[in-house]
């Protein structure tokens, strides 16, 4: 049975056999959806709660 993942950024759905699965070396495990996710969250280091185009977005 596959498993449906949401994104840890923007938190959309993310379908079985896509997305990137990110493990940090706390063990902690991260999945996206897309690179922009994966960008935003490890390389710009920012606040999906103040991305306008994400589902966590809270004004």
């Amino acid at each position: 049975m596959p498993v449906i993942r949401k994104c840890s950024f923007c938190g959309e759905r993310i379908e079985p056999g896509t997305g990137m699965m990110y493990v940090k070396n706390d063990g902690t495990i991260l999945w996206f959806c897309s690179s922009k996710c994966k960008k935003n969250m490890l390389k710009l280091r920012r606040n999906p709660k103040k991305m306008k185009w994400t589902a966590k977005y809270s004004p």
